[in-house]
Order: C-alpha cells, then structure tokens, then sequence
C-alpha cells in the first residue's frame, strides 16, 4: 500500500499528503519554474518574485505576512533553484488551515508593492556581494555557468545588479500570471490531517482559479568543449572544482552514478577522495563530490580547497584516483559496502521531516510519484558494478572533463 495519497483538482493542481503521526506538520506548494524560464532580460527574476511574495498580498502587509506563522511557533520559508520554486511552512498541526491559507494568498494574490521592491533588491544585491566573499560557494556558481554557457542554465539565480535594477511591479505580476498555475504546481503536505479534509480546505480556496498550463518551452544544453579556467581571486587557498555533464532526472543510470558518487567523493570521511587527498597526503581539508540532475541534464563536479603550492598535485591525484575508478571494476565486497553506506545515509537523512517533506514534493512535480526508502532500496541493490563502471566512464572521460581554479 503507497503511504502517500493523493488528488487532482479538475484545474490541475495536483494534491500530494504523506500521512504522519506527529504533532508538528508541513504543507507548501511547489512550482514547475525557476532561473532557466527567464528570458534574457530577467536574470534573477524567478528569485526575485520568491522574495516578493512576502511583502504584500490584496489582504496583508508584509508585516502581516510576516508575523502570521511566527506568532504560533511556525516557520515560513521559500527558495528557488534553476527548475522549481518552493513556498511552504513548518507548524503545529492545529494551525494547519492557518497556513494553507497563508500559502495560497502569498501565491495567488501578491501584489508587488512598489514601495518594497527598491528594499528588495538591494537585499538580494547584499546576497549577491556575499557569495562574491565565500570561493568555495561562487565557483560552483561559475563552474556552472561556463558548462552550460550560452544556455538558460548558464547564469546565476541570483541575477546582476542591472536584471534587478529594472524590475517593476509588472514584471513580476506579468512572470507569476505565466508561471504560478494550479497546472503547474503541487500542494504537498505531511501530518496527522486526514485526506479529504484537505482536500476540501484547497478545492474551496483555490479550486476555481483556472489558467491555463503554461507553454513548457525549455530546449536541453547543446554540447560544448570541456574547458581549463584558472581565474585570480587572491584568495588564501586555491579552490578547485573538476567537472562534467551527467544525466537527468529522468535518466536511470542516475541510480548507479548516486553509488559512484557516494564512494567517490561522497559525505562518508571514507570516500575515496578523503582517504587520498586528506588522510592520505594532507592536502586539503575539505573534499567532496556532489550530483546535480535537472530534467533534460546534470552535472557532476569534484570540489576541494588547498594550498596554492599544492595545487597541481592535488589536481594530479585526483585524476589517477579518476582513472583507477574507470578502469578498475568494483570487487562483489566494494560493491556491496558501497550500497549499504549510501542506503544509510539516506536512512539517516530520512528521519528528517523536512527533508522527506521537501523531497516529496519534488519528487511528485516531477514524476507524479513518491519512492518509499524500500522502493529507493531497490533500486540501488540492483545496481551492478559494471554498471558504475559504464557511468563512470561516461561522466569521467577525460575529454569531458572541465577544470576551474580560483587562485
């Protein structure tokens, strides 16, 4: 039996409640955009319009907005990525309907007062300036940009101070009227409520609100050379990130590149990566791989920080553990430990209601279903080790291979 239920309004919107016994619930709406749907003179827009949402609806102030949830012990967050914007609370179930209402007003009925929009956007200029002060977070940024430059994928959620600087009320009404649809968004919500109660709560607040689906017009990433960028930055420590393109959302070998992933760079201080570069040679204090799927493309990109001096060995050892890792096969033992690491980690990661909580309204805005931890189990128990040999040499062939370094 699925442990989720769900529902879908006759205008689109897709309803998605994970039953769970516990005092403090979740709900939210995720929504099918985000930085790659902005045109070419909206860098920054998609975020922009996240942090509008909160300053001003046809029925509150921001103040008002503001103070809602706080003044019963609640959350009220938002963020955007390059494909989704999520706005959701976190509460005491007995203010469920309390936040259901909040949500849907921040969503459908925002204003964009002017008087708020010039504080904004130098809120999110003060945001820009701070990545610009950490390295280690701007060149992931950067990294990204040139491997997928020329693209809608290619530049910053965030934006520029010029994008910012010409945003008006009507460029973010005119992106929330295209973008923000019951048909193109999900209400996913965790707790003790049952089912049809919400139901009834959405479909009488919101179940009228009919706009069309709005016209999906993203292209994938046409294929570019890889790249050596080594940028000045006078920073104490180089900061290097190694990269390429991976597989989508959609793509199965996704599954076998979560075990390469994990063994190779992944959280455990028994990667591979961590043994070689820290426990090993004590190059660096910080090493990691990480995995990025959108859902016509991915990447996949080693990050570390070291002394300058050590710059060109760390990157040295990196590619020979790179190589070791296309050309040897995992034995039966590696490539059961393997598994059973990245299974518990996301045991772990799974007792933590937020995250369940935000992965499965990803997961149903994207594929219209929710992988339980036995299902996700599944899936990595059947991967091979000749399967994570054929990705590995696929996302770590030497000619797709990209480098940046901030020195």
């Amino acid at each position: 039996m699925s442990p989720y239920q769900s529902y879908i309004l006759p205008n689109g919107l897709r309803i998605i409640h994970y039953p769970v016994n516990s005092p403090v619930s979740y709900c939210g709406f995720a929504i099918n955009v985000g930085a790659r749907d902005e045109k070419d003179d909206e860098f920054g827009l998609a975020h922009f319009v996240e942090h509008m949402l909160f300053k001003g609806t046809v029925k509150r102030k921001a103040i008002h907005i503001l103070n809602r949830m706080e003044n019963v012990g609640g959350e009220l967050n938002a963020y955007t990525t390059k494909e989704d914007t999520f706005v959701y609370s976190i509460f005491m179930e007995e203010h469920f309907i309390r936040a259901f209402e909040l949500l849907a007003d921040l969503i459908f009925n925002s204003i964009f007062p002017e008087q708020e929009i010039e504080k904004e956007v130098d809120v999110i200029i003060d945001e820009i300036n701070s990545y610009k002060d950490s390295p280690a977070e701007l060149i992931f940024d950067e990294f990204e940009n040139s491997l997928f430059n020329g693209h809608e994928l290619g530049h910053n959620i965030l934006g520029n101070e010029i994008s910012l600087l010409n945003f008006t009320p009507v460029s973010g009404l005119s992106f929330i009227k295209h973008f923000y649809t019951p048909s193109n968004m999900v209400f996913f919500s965790t707790g003790r409520m049952e089912i049809k109660k919400i139901i009834r709560m959405v479909e009488k607040a919101i179940g009228d609100i009919n706009i069309p689906m709005p016209v999906n017009k993203r292209q994938a990433p046409k294929h570019i050379p890889s790249f050596d960028k080594r940028i000045p930055k006078h920073t104490h420590q180089s900061h290097v990130l190694i990269g390429s393109r991976s597989y989508s959302l959609y793509n199965e070998k996704r599954i076998p590149l979560f075990v390469l992933n994990n063994l190779f760079g992944g959280p455990g201080m028994n990667s591979r990566l961590n043994l070689l570069l820290r426990e090993k040679h004590g190059l660096v204090y910080n090493v990691e791989s990480s995995i990025t799927s959108y859902t016509d493309t991915g990447l996949i990109a080693i990050y570390f920080g070291t002394d300058p001096k050590n710059t060109e060995k760390a990157i040295e050892l990196v590619h020979k553990e790179i190589k070791k890792i296309r050309y040897n096969k995992l034995s039966d033992l590696h490539l059961t430990k393997a598994k059973k690491q990245l299974m518990g980690q996301m045991g772990i990661a799974h007792d933590n209601k937020e995250s369940l909580f935000l992965s499965l309204g990803k997961s149903f805005l994207h594929y219209d279903r929710y992988d339980t931890m036995e299902e996700l189990f599944k899936k990595i128990d059947k991967v091979t080790a000749t399967g994570i040999l054929e990705v590995a040499n696929e996302v770590f062939a030497t000619e797709n291979l990209s480098l940046m370094i901030y020195k």
